[in-house]
């Protein structure tokens, strides 16, 4: 029979990998990069467990892995640490790169939102009438617009085109995410991404570049 006491929402399932695995799973404070793989060290060593899902720990994880706490973790020199803390191995540069890039887009969205409600906050100013355009002098040369960051074009992929080791990026939210195709199956894929998180998604999920 299953247990009444079944955790369902997210932070409660943080709030128990914290307390069962606090060598892993860092509650506050800065927090250390995980084992590539470690999803599946943490499904078996819970498998008898009835207070999670295996769906439930994948987005726990998932929640963990993409919090600004962990992102800023993911730095040069850093080991990545494995269910009772030990360390396994340092960090690629690409991962590095890839949560560096990841962390400072979120910042920068979270900002622009801050900006657009402390605008829509604020008090609205009287119209003021506008000021005389000064000459523009001829002799002084336009500046030069800055060029544009490069655009990445993805396609989606068919599923006779994917192998295993190839690189592909998976739809996870608005951010297509880098990652590996470790194992096909089917019609399920196994990608580890570049976090170290291994998720099974269908062909329609696998953007190329």
């Amino acid at each position: 029979m299953e247990s009444t006491d079944k955790l369902t929402d997210t932070n409660a399932v943080l709030a128990y990998l914290y307390e069962t695995f606090p060598l892993c799973f860092i509650a506050e404070g800065e927090t250390k990069p995980l084992k590539i793989g470690l999803f599946q060290d943490l499904a078996a060593r819970l498998a008898d467990d009835s207070k999670v899902s295996k769906t439930q720990l994948r987005v726990a994880l998932r929640r963990y892995t993409s919090s600004w706490r962990y992102l800023k973790g993911v730095k040069a020199g850093v080991q990545r640490i494995d269910l009772d803390g030990q360390d396994c191995g340092e960090l690629e540069q690409e991962h590095i790169d890839h949560a560096q890039q990841t962390l400072k887009e979120g910042q920068e969205k979270a900002k622009a939102k801050r900006q657009a409600v402390a605008a829509k906050a604020a008090p609205k100013k009287p119209a003021r009438k506008p000021a005389a355009k000064a000459p523009v002098k001829k002799d002084r040369p336009a500046k030069p617009a800055k060029p544009a960051a490069p655009k990445i074009n993805y396609v989606a992929a068919k599923f006779d085109e994917l192998k295993q080791k190839q690189r592909v990026s998976v739809k996870l939210g608005q951010n297509p995410v880098p990652g590996v195709i470790t194992d096909i199956k089917k019609e399920d894929i196994h990608v580890q991404l570049d976090t170290g998180l291994i998720v099974k998604v269908r062909a329609e999920h696998i953007l190329l570049s």
